[in-house]
């Protein structure tokens, strides 16, 4: 496969999975033993555990939107560099919904071996999404 149809197996999972709901695309572009590193404990392998993942998420933020800012492509991986929107209008891990909107950046790095998907490792600013639904304090401005 080509760099460039690697990048386009990512940016049409962020585009069609998470911010429409495509949840049925996910066969075409997870392998059947895909892994998430950074996927709650438990989370099963494969399209039906990131299927939940983004279910969550949908629910919590029914506006949600991931801007793809940047990707790189070498070899078999893809990193791809993200901002996360939404507004919090559901439970989101146990917390009410706050109805405050957030912004947050990641990045991820997503392995492609024949055309799909199989391993992604996920950095996303957790602690800057729980300071603006209020969850978590923020910090004080120092003095």
């Amino acid at each position: 496969m080509s760099l460039q149809h690697n990048k386009s197996i990512t940016r049409q999972f962020f585009e069609e999975a998470y911010n429409r709901g495509n949840l049925a695309l996910l066969d075409q572009l997870l392998a059947p033993n895909y892994v998430d590193q950074k996927a709650p404990p438990g989370t099963p392998s494969g399209p039906q555990g990131i299927a939940g993942i983004i279910t969550m998420f949908r629910q919590a933020f029914p506006d949600l939107h991931f801007t793809i800012e940047d990707q790189i492509a070498e070899g078999d991986e893809v990193a791809t560099r993200y901002t996360f929107r939404g507004t919090q209008q559901g439970a989101l891990m146990g917390i009410p919904a706050s109805g405050k909107s957030v912004a947050i950046s990641g990045i991820s790095i997503y392995r492609i071996t024949d055309g799909k998907m199989d391993q992604a490792w996920v950095e996303y600013d957790m602690l800057g999404l729980l300071q603006q639904i209020g969850a978590v304090p923020a910090p004080s401005p120092a003095n």
